[in-house]
């Protein structure tokens, strides 16, 4: 692959140009769904802090007339507020002491010994085997550990075992609990992703009931959406961040860089199961981001239609959605979350434009 990049807008200030230059159906669609607002904040560095400022944020101008964007989807009332200057502040790291591993706490080695095992058995892939979660989030939920204990270290091939031992695992837990049908994959990769244990592995949970809270969100969302507007939310979701170049294709499915991102670097894509072709996406997508945009720790998820469907069920037009977000450093000593992120809207370090810029899609 070619490390050369595109030449790319940036999300500040370009985002709002770029959308009024579109043609005026495009611009309508992506205007119903998100609000966009350029704001500037100014402030005075004192003669005392130049030096300093200089050297950890560049131009005096560029950090006393910040030019911050805005973005909120009007839809699901997410939101983002991005300022890729605060990617420049101070942190501190971990020592290479600090980050040694003890290999001793690696029970995930050996699962068969070492970690426990749901009621109907274990389900045996190529490149995994599950385990039950000994620390459950719901009352069907398991942990399915990589052979390969490196979580930057994956194939086609093995995204596509993980994928059909979910399946496969989803059955038997379907089977002795026939209410359990809403279906959740996620993967913490390494400490910065919050994985607890650092051999890679992934966390499967069946709900039953009501799907889970933010997927069930994310849907009577869509169903308002398809009411007012006659048009399918994520068709629209998809055109509208190609509309302004933040859409590609990735192993023949739609996907985006989000302009209401959860984390840096939020990656959807949007594909019809849990099957090989978002597999082999996924593992593109993810292979991209670290090999080409640094991601040293991330996470991913995959959330669904009901796996088992009843009548009744509203699902029309929800897509199997894998989501890759960047976790930052794994050395780093400060969290990528602040009570900003959870009590008001997101707020983002880094231009998605920046790394569109670096995938090979």
């Amino acid at each position: 692959m070619s490390n050369t990049t595109r030449e790319s807008p940036r999300l500040t200030p370009d985002l709002p140009a770029l959308i009024a230059g579109l043609p005026a159906d495009r611009r309508a669609r992506i205007e119903r769904i998100f609000n966009v607002e350029l704001v500037e904040g100014e402030l005075r560095v004192p003669d005392t802090m130049r030096e300093w400022t200089i050297s950890r944020f560049g131009a005096i101008d560029d950090v006393e007339h910040q030019q911050i964007v805005r973005v909120t989807n009007k839809v699901t009332w997410e939101g983002a507020i991005f300022n890729p200057l605060r990617a420049r502040r101070p942190m501190r790291f971990r020592d290479e002491q600090d980050r040694r591993l003890d290999v001793a706490e690696d029970i995930f080695a050996d699962p068969a010994r070492m970690t426990t095992e749901d009621t109907y058995g274990r389900v045996n892939g190529d490149y995994c085997i599950t385990t039950s979660n000994i620390a459950r989030w719901d009352a069907q939920c398991s942990v399915l550990i990589f052979q390969e204990p490196d979580p930057l270290a994956f194939t086609r091939a093995h995204l596509r075992d993980y994928f059909r031992t979910a399946l496969r695992w989803a059955d038997a837990a379907h089977r002795v609990d026939p209410e359990a049908r809403f279906m959740a994959w996620m993967w913490n990769g390494g400490t910065a992703g919050g994985a607890s244990i650092p051999h890679a592995h992934a966390q499967m949970g069946l709900g039953k009931g009501t799907p889970y809270p933010l997927v069930e969100g994310l849907r009577r969302a869509a169903v308002a959406y398809r009411g007012q507007y006659g048009a399918d939310y994520f068709a629209d979701l998809a055109a509208a961040h190609a509309d302004v170049g933040l859409g590609f294709r990735v192993a023949g499915l739609d996907a985006f860089l989000s302009l209401t991102p959860t984390r840096m670097k939020d990656t959807w894509i949007l594909g019809a199961g849990l099957d090989d072709a978002l597999a082999d996406a996924v593992h593109d997508a993810l292979r991209a981001l670290i090999d080409r945009a640094g991601v040293r720790g991330f996470d991913v998820g995959v959330v669904m239609p009901p796996l088992y469907a009843r009548p009744g069920d509203a699902w029309e037009g929800f897509p199997v959605i894998a989501r890759i977000l960047d976790r930052g450093r794994p050395d780093a000593l400060s969290s990528d979350i602040g009570a900003m992120d959870f009590f008001g809207a997101r707020i983002i370090a880094d231009d998605p434009y920046l790394t569109r810029a670096l995938l090979p899609f």
